[in-house]
């Protein structure tokens, strides 16, 4: 059971906003970040409402926003006469897996490689903004690279994401660093969404995969979100001949 009795053991001093987006996302992500890395464990008292308000120079009304957001997630919880506290949620990982193809291809036995196709940021683009339902105004960076075992192509991957929601993202890093691991140590995730189908090869993925134009290829479409908030829209495409997933579970009791 969490503690009603702890004492604050936290310091505001190592909370700042990262000046992206609006504020109350902001600092949502900054009191989020100590939370998912395990830094304020279940049963920690986060600072007081007023506190932050006067750290973060805001107004109350957006401080509570943030820890709203927070609390209907299941990461911090409410309680009379003690406060906001860290929930016994908070340290759960979705069951879902993220998986790390550099990962996949070590645990084959193979030397793993990686190149950055194309990067660029866009803003003027209806049909991406459709896919991540995002407004207008909200800047957008795309990228395509490929993934490679012992420098053949296993995966080409075409990627989205929320620059507002991935504070700090540009391509300078993602030229030698792939997008998944860059994201996953960087931005936290509350839910994901595997989308998986069976598609031909277009001119694109066949030179990128170095497979025939029109090979089948199974393709892995993956989104996540922080909260009600999309971060990023993966497609992963690999050759139809030489991928499968394989899942196990248990029936519900």
């Amino acid at each position: 059971m969490l503690s009603a009795n702890r004492k604050d053991s936290v310091s505001l001093e190592p909370l700042r906003l990262d000046g992206s987006g609006p504020i109350w996302l902001q600092i949502r992500r900054a009191l989020s970040q100590p939370i998912l890395n395990g830094d304020w464990r279940p049963g920690t008292r986060i600072p007081a409402e007023m506190d932050l308000k006067a750290h973060f120079q805001t107004s109350r009304m957006t401080v509570n926003k943030a820890i709203q957001s927070l609390a209907a997630e299941g990461l911090l919880q409410r309680r009379r006469k003690v406060g906001t506290i860290v929930s016994e949620r908070a340290q759960e990982r979705p069951v879902f897996e993220i998986w790390n193809t550099a990962d996949v291809v070590a645990r084959s036995g193979a030397e793993y490689g990686y190149r950055l196709l194309e990067c660029e940021f866009v803003r003027d683009d209806p049909e991406k903004r459709a896919l991540l339902n995002v407004t207008r105004s909200t800047q957008l960076l795309w990228l395509r690279c490929v993934h490679l075992s012992n420098g053949r192509p296993v995966q080409m991957e075409e990627r989205l994401v929320n620059v507002d929601a991935a504070p700090g993202i540009t391509c300078e890093p993602l030229a030698q660093v792939a997008p998944g691991p860059w994201l996953l140590a960087h931005v936290p995730w509350t839910e994901a969404e595997h989308t998986i189908s069976a598609c031909e090869a277009g001119p694109l993925e066949a030179a990128a995969l170095e497979v025939r134009l029109g090979s089948a290829c199974l393709v892995v479409e993956r989104r996540t979100w922080n909260g009600d908030v999309p971060v990023t829209l993966a497609r992963l495409w690999h050759p139809g001949a030489e991928h499968r997933l394989v899942g196990r579970f248990e029936p519900q009791r």
